[in-house]
């Protein structure tokens, strides 16, 4: 399995970026993804996860400025970040595991089996 991110870059305060997560080799019909990032000095945190049957979480710091998706199809997860802002500066991960999570679950590191090289995402005030 492997997982490549793609879409970061440096933005200035207010602005908008799409992250995407293209997953090879993953043929799990039950499964989940996330999003998590690490700013330096900081723990890698959850973002957002998604569930194949569409469950979507966020961590309240995003909610309502970030939306998680999917396409089946391409077997890809998206991150769509707007308003970003100084403090969603770090490192962004996409992580799969192959089975479905529940509750707070999605949020916790070692419930993923894969993870992505990250993509490093850039706000400036």
């Amino acid at each position: 399995v492997q997982l490549v991110e793609s879409g970061g870059g440096s933005v200035q305060a207010g602005g908008s970026l799409r992250l995407s997560c293209a997953a090879s080799q993953f043929t799990y019909s039950r499964y989940s993804m996330a999003w998590f990032r690490q700013a330096p000095g900081k723990e890698r945190e959850g973002v957002a996860g998604i569930v194949f049957d569409g469950r979507i979480s966020y961590t309240d710091d995003v909610k309502g400025r970030f939306t998680i998706s999917q396409d089946n199809a391409k077997k890809t997860v998206y991150l769509q970040m707007n308003n970003l802002q100084p403090e969603d500066t770090a490192m962004y991960y996409c992580a799969a595991a192959p089975l479905r999570l529940s509750g707070s679950t999605w949020s916790q590191l070692r419930s993923y089996n894969y993870w992505g090289q990250g993509t490093q995402v850039t706000v400036s005030s």
